[in-house]
């Protein structure tokens, strides 16, 4: 497959053929929303990727906030990948149980860490099973493995560094949630937030960057919908979405047509809707 890139998205082919290298690590990076009824590491643990190691996105975080899933500091990063074996030299692939929906979170932590050896497999665990390819119940076998992790600050932005590009308007912001939750249409899935979305941000729903079968389109498809959206892309962007997970789908994609100026803003409305003193807006600017 033409389009796979070892630093960013592989085909369940790619995987395939690549199952049996020494230094593969794939990682189960399944994580849903409460509404959607399932328990990613109960259907982890009835049949994965052969080799695959669960990364819990609630779990590997930092327990300090108040905030769901905020990025891990760094040392219980390192300590829970060495506990995988997930280390230096390690060529990584992270997959969901949706297709592509949390996978693309865990891909940006691995960034964020400062690891560029890391891809999201295209499709998931659902195109890898639909072609009926190996999957088992046995957890793998782990040895502990070294990490070195630079934490790459440019890659993640708190609400003061967001707060202050909505006045400046010298980045665009792009809000991955659906249109009518950007609208302020429908309400947050969390209790206590405000609707609508941060003043001067661009809506791309991440699902309009994903085909039918919840593989990610092709890079020129990508770059049209983040055009159609108004998103210049000259300007550095700034992703965000409800709590920092679908925004990453917006980082892969920014990435696969060769944007690296791109950070995430990791308490995205699940903190910027829960402070009255932040403007909302619910049009379009």
């Amino acid at each position: 497959m033409a389009n796979d890139d070892p630093k960013t998205l592989v085909s369940t082919e790619w995987l395939a053929r690549h199952l049996k290298d020494p230094d593969l690590r794939i990682l189960d990076a399944s994580w849903y929303l409460p509404g959607m009824g399932r328990d990613p590491k109960a259907e982890y643990e009835a049949g994965h990727i052969p080799g695959a190691r669960f990364f819990d996105i609630d779990e590997i975080s930092d327990g300090r906030s108040d905030l769901p899933h905020m990025a891990p500091p760094i040392e219980k990063f390192m300590s829970r990948m060495r506990a995988m074996g997930v280390g230096d030299g390690h060529q990584v692939v992270i997959y969901d149980g949706k297709g592509l929906f949390s996978a693309a979170r865990v891909w940006w932590t691995f960034k964020l860490m400062g690891k560029d050896d890391v891809a999201v497999l295209d499709g998931g665990l659902p195109k890898w099973t639909a072609e009926g390819r190996e999957i088992e119940d046995m957890p793998p076998l782990v040895r502990d493995r070294h990490m070195t992790v630079q934490r790459r600050a440019n890659m993640v932005r708190d609400v003061t560094q967001v707060s202050a590009a909505s006045k400046l308007k010298d980045h665009e912001i792009i809000d991955a949630r659906g249109a009518a939750r950007f609208r302020g249409e429908a309400p947050e899935p969390r209790e206590g937030l405000r609707s609508g979305h941060i003043p001067g941000s661009r809506n791309v729903p991440f699902d309009t960057l994903l085909t039918e079968a919840e593989t990610m389109k092709e890079p020129a498809a990508l770059k049209a919908v983040f055009e159609a959206a108004g998103v210049d892309l000259s300007k550095p962007a700034i992703t965000t979405c409800g709590s920092g997970v679908t925004a990453a789908i917006l980082s892969l994609a920014l990435e696969r047509i060769g944007k690296t100026d791109h950070s995430l803003y990791d308490g995205s409305w699940s903190e910027w809707g829960q402070f009255p003193t932040l403007p909302v807006a619910t049009t379009e600017d």
